[in-house]
């Protein structure tokens, strides 16, 4: 019986690049962090989602490049204004590049029909939502066509997309 790899393996067998392509406008209201600053607490570099920045800040400094783009419909939702103030301390702190593509300027664009990170060009980890965000499973997929279109797409996103320094939610 083969033992799927967890997302923190995935990380760790990671040797040249994570890219992770969001494209939702809420990720589930319930998550503590969410709440917290919607209750008005402010964001704790040492607190913050801290097991997520070691993990990243320990890939990149491995040598992974972890590029992330957000496409957000405007105006921006609450979950969105969230993210784009954790992002400094959740992103940004472990070294991920992070941009933003609002929705309106990906029309043109072929996409998949699911957030996803891509692994070293080479696996996708899909991840599955319900309507109101809350997460709902994942699969795992390294066909090379699919992960050709998941390529594709991310860098036709990155490419239209404003650094997070320039983005300012509307």
């Amino acid at each position: 019986m083969t033992v799927e790899p967890t997302f923190d393996d995935l990380f760790g067998e990671c040797r040249r690049s994570a890219l992770h392509l969001e494209m939702r406008d809420d990720y589930g209201t319930s998550s503590p962090g969410f709440v917290a600053w919607r209750d008005g607490f402010p964001f704790d570099r040492d607190h913050f989602d801290a097991p997520w920045v070691t993990l990243v800040s320990g890939a990149v400094a491995r040598g992974v490049t972890v590029r992330r783009a957000r496409i957000v419909s405007e105006p921006v939702s609450d979950y969105i204004r969230y993210e784009h103030s954790a992002t400094p301390y959740a992103n940004l702190a472990g070294g991920e590049w992070v941009r933003w593509l609002p929705r309106r300027l990906a029309s043109g664009l072929s996409l998949p029909g699911n957030d996803f990170w891509l692994f070293d060009e080479r696996l996708i980890r899909f991840g599955y939502f319900s309507g109101d965000g809350e997460p709902t499973g994942h699969e795992l997929c390294d066909d090379p066509a699919v992960v050709k279109l998941c390529l594709t797409a991310f860098e036709a996103v990155w490419e239209r997309s404003v650094d997070h320094a320039e983005y300012r939610p509307t």
